[in-house]
């Protein structure tokens, strides 16, 4: 068989595709960077990179515009299995944030073929990948988070889930959600990566209007730093913040935790 992992040189993809082809599995590693060109945006791009393809590891865009086109001339080629990575909660939150990964959801559950959907809690390689790092690297990280706690998930934990359920028939129509061990606030994240890295670091809990004047200040759109509020609104009310053992049933192993992630990432 041969999968086709999209968002190959991302965060996830990019450890979906390592884990596969450790297993063995034929992978099309696509992006618009990558080793076989897709373009969200180019729909040119799309035929070459589902030929032949058995199932599709779906990132969505941020547009959810294109995502039932391409789930379609997908299926259309042969694809019969897709595993769309979501947010944790967006069965529960859909309109208010994530527009593409709602719709993922939605286009893969109407495809006609088999389908998991993998919602998971933000990734603990988020302050040092992207997103947080930058803020964490200069000391000082500043949200709209107050003390809510999130039980912040492995990369690597979600990457070995993909793996498996793409490569199996036992998981269609199923959706899990993907999480660390353990809820922690971002104070005691941030207070974890400055001791083991020496790092002075601290976490300021800022309003939303503050937050959104920072974003806004940095050059970025005023409808980003809204959609951005209203994914820390969501964290506060709760959605993110109960650990779920779904990764423990998946992978006969306890979740990794906060802790591990920070040893092998920020030591040294």
């Amino acid at each position: 068989m041969t999968i086709l992992v999209l968002g190959a040189t991302g965060k996830t993809g990019k450890r979906v595709v390592a884990r596969l082809r450790a297993d063995g599995v034929e992978v099309r590693a696509a992006s618009r960077s990558g080793e076989t060109r897709f373009d969200w945006t180019d729909r040119g791009t799309w035929a070459a990179a589902v030929q032949d393809v058995e199932a599709v590891y779906l990132v969505a865009p941020e547009d959810p515009e294109p995502i039932e086109a391409f789930v379609e001339q997908a299926v259309a080629a042969g694809v019969r299995r897709f595993v769309a990575l979501s947010g944790r909660s967006m069965d529960k939150v859909a309109g208010r944030f994530g527009a593409g990964m709602a719709e993922g959801e939605r286009a893969v559950q109407a495809s006609g073929v088999g389908w998991t959907i993998l919602r998971a809690n933000n990734f603990a390689q988020n302050f040092s990948e992207d997103v947080w790092q930058e803020a964490v690297l200069s000391g000082r990280l500043e949200l709209p988070a107050g003390d809510v706690r999130e039980p912040f998930v492995d990369l690597e934990d979600v990457a070995e889930v993909a793996a498996k359920v793409l490569t199996s028939d036992e998981h269609h129509g199923r959706a899990y959600d993907l999480s660390g061990p353990e809820a922690i606030t971002f104070d005691e994240a941030v207070e974890a990566i400055a001791k083991v890295s020496g790092r002075a670091v601290s976490y300021v809990a800022v309003t939303p209007a503050e937050y959104r004047s920072m974003i806004v200040g940095s050059g970025w759109p005023a409808e980003v730093a809204d959609e951005l509020n209203e994914l820390y609104a969501i964290m506060r009310e709760g959605y993110l913040t109960t650990p779920s053992d779904d990764i423990a049933a998946l992978l006969g192993r306890p979740a990794g935790t906060f802790t591990a992630y920070v040893e092998r990432t920020w030591a040294g």
